[in-house]
């Protein structure tokens, strides 16, 4: 079964005491309390309902910089890949859905700088570290941290292992032997970035990794991330929850919809989503969706060989064939249950 942080003792031989207070904060703690999985765990599509455990943004965000540290032995690099998510709101980038922002899913990170301003538990460890908010507060500067799509970055490598474990219930030693094998070398750019040294070993991560991209745009995934955002904006506009509400936790934005009897109902509605129907034209009925959601892949770079996808021509096509998907496809509930 997987556990909160199941992954860290993969990442690093021992957690670092001085991590510790600022995995501690409140602003930190809200994350345990924001889902990896941007609301669908509270639906009842199979692969869902055969998760381990929820996967929270906590987990994610530390692990990440766990990661980080591995590899850089650097506070600050650290310290931005921690924080990297304390401005995600509840359901994540369903919120990206809401401000029609979901193809980049960007809108979401701006607030970063200002939450960090803004904590007093963070102000006192930045003053107590000699370290600077510009230095924390962007994880983008950081090509380890983060770098462009589809390069490795700790972000994607993170959430990668973290999904393969609890999709997957993959092999602990399995994805052990995958971290064990990255090493940080120079990109075709002459940036930084983790590389495999095994050409296996990066297609058995590119596999986790594909698969793992499927999850994010399926039908599944992208109807029911529209009709989250279609829910919360009208929860919005009827005022049963403010845009503060937003930034608080799931648990209390839920108990917030129960409140009120439309919202109650559709939320309801929305965690009974169980099985979809599809077609090339909308039907008659009410509830038609075309939904289309941002690509996430990555094409691991093989040490002293160059970029996966140009050696294995299987894992080209593969990525050729998920990057043509076809999201023009018009989507809908099965109302039976």
């Amino acid at each position: 079964m997987i556990k909160e942080g199941s992954l860290y003792p993969v990442y690093v031989s021992s957690f670092p005491p001085w991590l510790r207070p600022w995995t501690a904060i409140p602003a930190m703690q809200r994350l345990k309390e924001i889902g990896m999985n941007c609301g669908l765990e509270y639906t009842r599509y199979p692969i869902y309902r055969h998760l381990t455990k929820p996967y929270s943004r906590y987990e994610h965000s530390v692990g990440t910089a766990l990661i980080v540290w591995h590899f850089t032995q650097d506070q600050a690099q650290t310290i931005a890949a921690l924080l990297h998510d304390l401005s995600t709101p509840v359901f994540a980038h369903v919120i990206d859905f809401l401000n029609e922002d979901h193809l980049t899913q960007e809108s979401t990170e701006g607030p970063t700088r200002l939450l960090i301003e803004q904590s007093p538990e963070l102000r006192q460890l930045l003053k107590e570290s000699g370290l600077s908010v510009g230095q924390v507060c962007d994880y983008h500067q950081y090509p380890i941290a983060d770098n462009d799509s589809p390069q490795l970055s700790a972000d994607r490598l993170e959430y990668t292992l973290g999904n393969a474990l609890a999709f997957q219930a993959y092999p602990l030693d399995r994805l052990r032997a995958i971290y064990a094998d990255l090493i940080v070398a120079h990109d075709e750019h002459g940036q930084p970035e983790l590389v495999f040294r095994s050409f296996d070993r990066a297609r058995e991560f590119a596999r986790l990794a594909l698969i793992n991209s499927w999850i994010y745009v399926a039908d599944e995934d992208r109807y029911a991330m529209q009709r989250l955002a279609d829910l919360i904006r009208s929860a919005l506009h009827r005022r049963v929850l403010t845009l503060e509400d937003l930034m608080t936790s799931e648990p209390q934005v839920i108990a917030k919809l129960k409140q009120e009897a439309p919202s109650a109902q559709a939320w309801d509605a929305y965690c009974q989503l169980h099985q979809l129907r599809r077609a090339a034209a909308p039907g008659v009925e009410d509830g038609w969706l075309q939904v289309k959601a941002k690509r996430r892949w990555i094409d691991p770079l093989v040490l002293n060989q160059g970029r996966l996808s140009k050696l294995d021509p299987f894992y080209e096509a593969e990525i050729e064939r998920f990057l043509n998907q076809d999201q023009t496809i018009w989507l809908n509930e099965i109302l039976n249950k």
